[in-house]
């Protein structure tokens, strides 16, 4: 037996895995044990070969398809039992085989009885036709796809793609919850055999789904140099499902107090104001190449697991478009399905608009924020940092301010039901035209600006109970995590929401 086993590692196939190293990359055994805790994993499906022995000798299927190209078992990662499987590049080049199918078949049915989490690495090249020990004419029976998609919102779910990832083990990868890959990784739904065949031309396979491509269109939410920083980041993101931890280092908290300039007009960048709130090391981005209007990502506040929101200033002035509401609303499904509290950060001057705008769809597209905030059942948590207009605003506030548990503002809070320099022009046309073009008009404007921007401050706001209070930015830690402790995650509604797009 041990013999037989033998033939199952990697010191068993010293070329292919010398040719792997070379390439840069690591075999699937190594990446699965880099991911579990040391000793944990146990193997299921080891011994299978693939489905061809009508056609090889079972010598040759055991010496050259071990395991039929894939490693599946049950591992701890953090301590908690998750189900693991990784294609095997190195074998019949990690495509997916009959014997491959029915392993999957049998982990994904563990995980949702058992409710493990998952992680899948998916290079490969999708199905394989030479399987032909099974009386089969298309294999449209396989119930692979079916089974890891049943998991979607009942146990996380992680892809990780380096390497070429085609065909099936693509559509795989995309029903993960997040996706990490490599900067050499290509994912595509079809390589360039498929490509060629379809009669859409001949392409080099680094040409199709490079990960430039497949990252800033949203495709990966994880973008990293080798599979040692992926099988890292998947443990992170991982470890944000193990409850809260008990050990945690703050931030400082003053730095909060520099993250707003005093120029009202400046741009600055939000990701200050997450890393000032987020435990220090815990912040995990994600899709930071996609929807670049808002930020999205996990982290820890006060030990506690938590997804953070946040507008980007820097990116259409803090906007909103059709990419960022796709990547708002997604990310607030995914803490709603796994039970993580949001908090959002807020500085909008709304959603974008104009001809441009609404050729893509932007009515749908934004209008997903609200439907996915009013299926929440998580807590929600709302700082506005500086401008807060409109139904932008009232957007990233769960549809209204008072729909979280708290909506707090700095002192540099400001407020209108649409940008203050448009409400002016608007508001005061008549005003504005009375005077002479040049010098005076703007001086007029810049009064009544002023004007506007006094009656909208964070300050009269919460004197018409807008909103709940003005902190200072120091004291943004101990609001947001007095509101941790008051909320509480719901048990699921049963409600079946009719996504806007």
């Amino acid at each position: 037996m041990r013999q037989r086993q033998a033939f199952t590692h990697d010191a068993a196939r010293p070329e292919a895995v010398a040719k792997r190293h070379a390439q840069g990359l690591r075999t699937a055994r190594e990446n699965v044990a880099d991911l579990c805790d040391p000793g944990s994993f146990s193997e299921y499906g080891a011994l299978a070969v693939a489905a061809q022995r009508s056609r090889r000798s079972e010598q040759d299927l055991i010496q050259n398809t071990p395991a039929d190209g894939m490693v599946t078992g049950i591992g701890q990662v953090h301590g908690r039992s998750t189900v693991v499987m990784a294609y095997d590049a190195t074998v019949l080049a990690g495509t997916q085989g009959m014997r491959n199918h029915q392993k999957t078949d049998r982990m994904l049915g563990l995980a949702l009885q058992n409710k493990l989490p998952v992680v899948l690495f998916t290079e490969g090249g999708g199905g394989r036709p030479g399987d032909v020990d099974m009386p089969i004419v298309a294999g449209l029976h396989v119930g692979t796809f079916a089974n890891l998609a049943r998991l979607n919102g009942q146990v996380p779910l992680v892809g990780i793609a380096a390497g070429r990832c085609f065909a099936g083990n693509a559509a795989l990868l995309g029903c993960c919850d997040v996706v990490i890959a490599t900067r050499a990784s290509n994912i595509g739904m079809g390589g360039p055999a498929m490509v060629e065949g379809g009669g859409l031309g001949v392409f080099k396979p680094e040409a199709i789904g490079p990960s430039g491509v497949q990252h800033a269109n949203g495709v990966i939410d994880i973008l990293v140099v080798d599979e040692a920083q992926a099988v890292a980041a998947a443990r992170h993101y991982l470890s944000f499902f193990n409850g809260a931890a008990a050990e945690f280092t703050a931030p400082p908290a003053h730095a909060l107090r520099d993250v707003v300039p005093e120029n009202r007009l400046r741009v600055y960048d939000t990701r200050k104001a997450l890393e000032g709130i987020a435990d220090v090391g815990s912040l995990l981005i994600l899709r930071s190449g996609f929807g670049l209007g808002i930020h999205t990502a996990l982290a820890r506040v006060g030990g506690r697991p938590v997804g953070l929101l946040a507008n980007n200033p820097a990116h259409l002035g803090g906007a909103i478009d059709a990419d960022a509401a796709d990547k708002a609303a997604r990310f607030m499904q995914l803490c709603n399905a796994h039970g993580l509290p949001l908090i959002s950060l807020v500085d909008t001057p709304g959603f974008m608009v104009g001809p441009n705008t609404e050729a893509t769809a932007q009515v749908r597209h934004v209008s997903r924020m609200f439907v996915a905030a009013a299926h929440l059942r998580v807590p929600f948590l709302s700082v506005v940092l500086r401008k807060g207009y409109g139904l932008g605003a009232m957007a990233m506030t769960a549809g209204s301010f008072h729909a979280p548990l708290s909506t707090v503002a700095w002192p540099t809070g400001e407020f209108g039901a649409m940008g203050l320099e448009g409400a002016v022009r608007l508001g005061f046309k008549k005003e504005l035209e009375a005077v002479a073009e040049g010098p005076a008009r703007q001086a007029l404007f810049d009064q009544l600006l002023a004007q506007q921007v006094e009656n909208g401050s964070a300050e009269q706001m919460a004197t018409t109970l807008e909103i709940d209070a003005v902190i200072d930015p120091a004291d943004t830690r101990h609001w947001l995590l007095q509101g941790l402790a008051a909320g509480r995650v719901m048990p699921p509604s049963g409600m079946l929401a009719i996504d806007t797009w």
